[in-house]
């Protein structure tokens, strides 16, 4: 899709407004606000209804910028150098002269960053003067937006504008690393476990299930179509869709395809959007077969998981 510097602009506008727009970003579309500004961060709870001690990633452009608000360390510099921009969000310690909202961080000393790698979104950071409060574009604990038209279809008129950078080529959040002590994985995502791990060299914790919230995407139910999930299933029932990893030879009306030949990295991508579809096909109920628990299918796994916590 070509950068519409137009519509960038309107966008700009409008965050400088202290209003929230909708943003693409490679991994799912975010409801982006001033992260500096309590009026906008406001707006992005209310909008979402989202719970107050669930805090939001913040998107930067660059490393310069992030240094105004928070401590960086060994660990940070080699997993920036290697994956960003990308599909990795950090967990680092607040500066206290940072200006970033408490009400983006639920009073805490502690912030959630990413710097996104859509041409358009990096575009918008580059122009502004303060990074942006970004969770994803979706009503709370529902399935995540990965096109403009999955926004609207969630919020409709109710956000001022929204950013279209067509749709999002990862189609699932980014991977939560917490950088603050010894490394630990809080979300999986995008990005591969193992391969932070190499670039690290050392064996990283994967610490999701914690009680205490303290990242997006923690919460016993989140990820949901709207309807109920079983997993692992070899009989569906009736009026049920079929979610499957891959195209089968023979196939009935009810079988979704993550993939054609089962590729983690495609059937990621295709998630969300099949959900939905699912959904709008009217289905009482998605029976998935059963995902191989490796690579992204590990993040794929965890996704149903919560969902299916209707």
């Amino acid at each position: 899709m070509k950068m519409n510097l137009a519509n960038i602009k309107k966008a700009k506008k409008l965050l400088n407004l202290g209003e929230c727009v909708a943003i693409p970003t490679e991994t799912v579309y975010g409801l982006a606000g001033n992260a500096y500004s309590n009026k906008a961060c406001k707006k992005i709870f209310k909008l979402k209804r989202r719970p107050k001690n669930n805090p939001l990633i913040v998107h930067y452009y660059d490393i310069w910028d992030l240094e105004k608000d928070c401590y960086l360390n060994k660990d940070f510099f080699k997993l920036f150098k290697k994956f960003c921009p990308g599909p990795i969000t950090f967990i680092l310690n607040l500066k206290k002269k940072s200006k970033i909202s408490k009400i983006a961080t639920n009073n805490k000393m502690t912030l959630a960053i990413r710097f996104p790698k859509h041409p358009i979104t990096r575009y918008l950071l580059k122009g502004l003067t303060f990074p942006l409060a970004a969770p994803s574009a979706n009503i709370s604990t529902r399935v995540s937006a990965v096109s403009s038209l999955d926004v609207k279809e969630d919020f409709g008129k109710k956000i001022k504008y929204i950013l279209d950078g067509g749709r999002s080529r990862i189609g699932v959040e980014s991977t939560i690393v917490d950088l603050r002590d010894k490394p630990r994985i809080l979300r999986l995502g995008g990005l591969d476990t193992l391969k932070i791990q190499k670039i690290l060299n050392k064996k990283i914790v994967l610490n999701n299930k914690s009680k205490k919230i303290s990242v997006p995407g923690n919460f016993k139910l989140h990820y949901s179509p709207g309807i109920p999930i079983r997993l692992r299933v070899k009989k569906v029932k009736k009026n049920e869709a079929y979610l499957l990893i891959k195209k089968k030879k023979k196939t009935k009306q009810n079988y979704y395809f993550l993939s054609k030949k089962g590729d983690l990295k495609e059937a990621a991508k295709n998630l969300y959007s099949t959900l939905r579809k699912i959904k709008k096909d009217n289905y009482i109920s998605i029976a998935v077969e059963k995902i191989p628990n490796k690579g992204l299918g590990k993040t794929i796994n965890d996704r149903l998981m919560k969902a299916s916590k209707f």
